[in-house]
């Protein structure tokens, strides 16, 4: 057994998207979970297995920054819980897959079409763990907040950012100058989002 991240997730309004649009989003997220073991399921909802749980939330949140992005007729987005656990290794087909981080993603996703909330991050909680429970929720609360207000030009970019790039490479892409790059960055919300992940994986390393 090994602690591992599972994400549950699915793409909300993708049924209002046009059909080219839909076809991008699925073909994009496809080629950024290529490095990782995933399923998509019923079209538009998939599983993510992530080996270091640590970099849980930088995946999903790049997904969901693309899918935002692409929002030109609908507003697009992805909801997502992330299981933090045990896994019964080796994992070879995620439909099969065993541990408490599948058991606790699948749980907490179906709650989530109850609840007005597109992030949740849950651990199996004891009393000890508690307060890394709460620092979690307050994590994907906050985090969720800064991505429902995103435009599509602002996911863009933080897209790309959260990619590894430089605001000059970005304006280099997009054929913007670096102060519209800039400005979209800083009203985007990224340096509390940088903020966020990193307190994340901190939470990650001290429940190891």
């Amino acid at each position: 057994m090994s602690s591992r991240a599972v994400i549950t997730a699915d793409i909300v309004n993708s049924t209002r998207l046009k059909s080219a649009e839909a076809k991008n989003l699925l073909t994009t997220i496809t080629k950024i979970l290529a490095p990782l073991k995933y399923e998509f399921y019923r079209g538009d909802s998939f599983q993510v297995y992530v080996r270091n749980p640590q970099e849980a939330l930088q995946w999903i949140l790049l997904c969901r920054a693309i899918a935002i992005s692409v929002s030109k007729t609908a507003q697009c987005d992805i909801r997502a819980s992330i299981g933090l656990g045990n896994v019964t290794t080796p994992v070879r087909n995620l439909s099969t897959a065993k541990g408490e981080a599948f058991i606790l993603s699948g749980r907490a996703f179906d709650m989530m079409s109850q609840l007005d909330k597109r992030l949740f991050i849950v651990i199996n909680t004891t009393e000890e763990k508690k307060i890394y429970e709460i620092a979690l929720d307050l994590i994907a609360t906050y985090t969720d907040s800064i991505f429902k207000k995103m435009t599509a030009k602002q996911a863009a970019v933080i897209a790309e950012l959260l990619k590894g790039k430089t605001q000059q490479e970005i304006a280099d892409q997009f054929r913007k100058s670096k102060s519209t790059i800039s400005q979209l960055v800083n009203t985007a919300g990224w340096s509390e989002i940088e903020s966020v992940i990193a307190k994340f994986g901190n939470i990650i390393k001290l429940l190891k």
